[in-house]
């Protein structure tokens, strides 16, 4: 199953306190972003790549690109204020019937779960990956328990999410009439009640958001380094 892939990559990254766009941190020598980019880049069901960027970092994406022999990244789209923007800026793109979007941040996903992904996303017009949530929850307000929520149902979700191209362009459209901001892009379909599918991924496919996360990506590397 062909796709295109939208990568919004314009984010500052405060939490990471890194004084920088956080995908241009390195991981063994590499940028975040590099690993991401080469993810797709292998994929044969890859055709294009699509990164929404701020465009004040054009000429340092470009020589990333250039450097480390990425050719699926047609172009450079100029990102939004918010993530939901650059998604949409980035979509109006896309050539193929399915796309994915997928955080610039998550170096780590499985192909294979990629192709799960498409699939489902052209039977059912939208899916994502997640795993189950791990950890009891508790709700609480004021610092105060209310009650432990039931976990079986939870599920924490990640990127890739996968759509078809007419789908999402509507939930976007609609979104922006109405200004409606989301917290990823399957919630735009969730509210117009378009059917979203879960397919179960791992937890090594974490978002690399904070000082702490580095740890984790390092121990990630090595672990695939020994396969």
């Amino acid at each position: 199953m062909f796709y295109d892939v939208v990568i919004p990559a314009a984010g500052q990254g405060k939490r990471m306190k890194a004084g920088k766009n956080k995908l241009f941190i390195e991981l063994s020598g590499i940028p975040i972003i590099v690993y991401t980019l080469r993810v797709f880049e292998e994929d044969p069901n890859c055709r294009e790549i699509i990164l929404s960027i701020n465009p004040a970092e054009t000429e340092h994406f470009n020589q990333l690109i250039a450097t480390y022999g990425i050719k699926k990244v047609k172009g450079l789209v100029a990102g939004g204020s918010e993530r939901q923007q650059s998604v949409y800026n980035g979509l109006q793109h896309a050539g193929e019937e399915i796309v994915l979007v997928h955080d610039g941040a998550r170096p780590f996903i499985d192909q294979g779960q990629i192709s799960e992904l498409a699939l489902a996303a052209s039977l059912h017009g939208g899916a994502v990956i997640a795993v189950q949530v791990k950890d009891t929850i508790k709700k609480a307000a004021d610092n105060k328990i209310l009650e432990t929520v039931e976990r079986s149902s939870l599920w924490a979700v990640q990127t890739p999410q996968a759509f078809r191209v007419s789908t999402l362009k509507r939930a976007h459209e609609l979104a922006e009439a109405e200004a409606f901001l989301g917290t990823d892009d399957a919630s735009l379909l969730e509210r117009i009640n378009e059917q979203v599918v879960i397919i179960e991924g791992n937890y090594d496919n974490i978002k690399i958001t904070t000082q702490e996360d580095l740890y984790f990506a390092e121990a990630i590397l090595h672990k695939q380094k020994r396969k």
